[in-house]
């Protein structure tokens, strides 16, 4: 078993910048790719950002490709998400995810994680 924890959620206005973290335990963190999802109240849980085992590779939905970061420190067993020029359309709960399978396509899939966090709300303000 994985357990995940986010933190750093909150509200701020449109323009500025969060920074969610992610800390895991309960198995070799370096064992699993991370993911970050979001849900919107009365949308599907989407894709926002991935990272490998090793940290080399990163992906992105395009909603969010040149504004948000994502990385991890394995030391730490911990993910991170950068949020910058953050907009009122970002607000959801951002929820932080963990997958065994190295498998890429299955990646930005909601299907492809095997565990995840309880969720940090994310709000901004126009």
């Amino acid at each position: 078993q994985v357990q995940l924890v986010e933190s750093g959620g909150g509200l701020v206005q449109a323009g500025g910048s969060l920074r969610l973290s992610c800390a895991a335990s309960g198995r070799t963190f370096s064992d699993y790719g991370m993911g970050w999802f979001r849900q919107a109240p009365g949308k599907e849980r989407e894709f926002v950002a991935a990272i490998t085992r090793s940290g080399i590779s990163t992906y992105y939905a395009d909603s969010v490709k040149g504004r948000f970061t994502i990385s991890r420190d394995n030391a730490k067993s911990t993910v991170y998400l950068q949020m910058n020029s953050l907009k009122p359309e970002d607000t959801a709960i951002y929820y932080c995810a963990a997958r065994r399978s190295s498998y890429i396509p299955q990646i930005k899939r909601a299907s492809g994680y095997d565990y995840w966090g309880q969720g940090t709300q994310v709000s901004v303000s126009s």
